[in-house]
């Protein structure tokens, strides 16, 4: 029996648990408000910054595995029916690329704290949600494409839904993200009161990251039921050259 269907899972989950976890111990060592903080505020200081480090390494890792089995997926998919078109594989390969950006720039993210290094930061968080964004939108197109062989029209349908839903919440967090720090004029953005300035803007960038961060642990899980078809074997290692001493 093949598990592969339990690598979504394991995405969403340790995502999940790695966001509220942070979040959780954040507020109880007093290091952000409770009021939704940025995910990156919860992650800044330690230790809930060495837990969000460790468990996002694991979580990109993960997701990487998860992007390429979909990559191998759908080409499998076009050689057991040619006639899909050549579109669909320039689109899986574009996806694939998108993801595996998408993958560094969370993994960034974990391991540059805005506070330390703080332009790798934004850097891995644009390629996170930008390039998983775009992802997203390729991975709703393909599965237009390959459906009824591999999906369902319902499942394309809430992919192109979600990719909607990510690419504005996407503008919403960068322009009330800059617009909220032009007008902060507090001492500290970890802990942002409604008296600092940009307080409403501030909630609202806070807000679209957390769900735009929900919405693509739900479109990993999606994968799940496409990869119950989905078997995956041992590689297989050859020799390049081989000599033995006596």
């Amino acid at each position: 029996m093949s598990y592969v269907y339990l690598l979504p899972v394991a995405v969403f989950l340790i995502f999940q648990v790695t966001f509220l976890g942070t979040y959780i111990v954040a507020v109880l060592e007093g290091h952000v408000v409770p009021t939704v903080p940025y995910i990156s505020d919860a992650a800044t200081y330690s230790p809930e910054s060495c837990i969000f480090g460790q468990l996002i390494n694991i979580g990109s890792v993960l997701l990487g595995l998860t992007i390429y089995v979909r990559y191998r997926h759908v080409l499998q998919l076009h050689e057991h029916n040619p006639d899909l078109g050549t579109t669909v594989l320039r689109h899986n390969s574009i996806a694939f690329w998108f993801g595996m950006l998408s993958c560094l720039g969370i993994s960034f993210v974990g391991n540059f704290q805005e506070t330390n290094v703080r332009i790798v930061h934004f850097i891995g968080a644009f390629c996170c949600f930008g390039c998983g964004t775009l992802y997203f939108w390729m991975q709703a197109l393909i599965t237009y494409s390959i459906y009824p062989m591999a999906g369902t029209k319902k499942t394309a349908h809430i992919r192109l839904g979600m990719s909607v839903c990510c690419t504005i919440l996407f503008i919403m967090l960068a322009v009330t993200g800059v617009m909220s720090h032009i007008l902060f004029d507090g001492q500290d953005p970890r802990k942002w009161y409604p008296s600092d300035g940009g307080w409403y803007y501030h909630v609202i960038s806070t807000i679209s990251e957390w769900i735009i961060a929900t919405i693509f642990s739900f479109f990993i899980l999606s994968f799940t039921p496409e990869f119950r078809d989905v078997s995956l074997q041992h590689p297989q290692i050859s020799l390049l050259s081989f000599t033995m001493e006596v």
